[in-house]
């Protein structure tokens, strides 16, 4: 299975933006999901955004929808999340994470990446 690396995470203040990668090493079929979730000091990963990568359908949850956008460029195998108007609790490790179909539930997914830190100063 592809090998998943994280990069862009860092610190930026509230309200600026960041452009998370997750750069695959060996093939993501058409069928796979492709997802970020993150998880913050002491609280559960949580999903965050997710992309269908054959078809390019998109999936954010609630709390970051019209701030972040998730794509991804199929020939670089690589995904990424554009993340606008950041919060204090935007803040946590960035992971993606490679799955058979769509879900919010960090289990469904097989493959991880080492993740991201994402900080946000108030």
């Amino acid at each position: 299975q592809a090998q998943l690396v994280e990069s862009g995470g860092g610190l930026v203040q509230t309200g600026g933006s960041l452009r998370l990668s997750c750069a695959a090493s060996g093939r993501i079929y058409s069928s796979h999901v492709m997802a970020w979730f993150r998880q913050a000091p002491g609280k559960e990963r949580e999903f965050v955004a997710a992309i269908r990568w054959g078809y390019g359908s998109t999936y954010y949850t609630d709390s970051v929808k019209g701030r972040f956008t998730i794509s991804r460029v199929k020939a670089e195998n690589t995904m990424y999340l554009q993340m606008e108007d950041l919060k204090p609790e935007d803040a946590a490790r960035y992971y993606c994470a490679t799955g058979t179909s769509y879900d919010t539930s960090p289990t469904s997914y097989f493959n991880w990446g080492q993740g991201t830190q994402v900080t946000v100063s108030s």
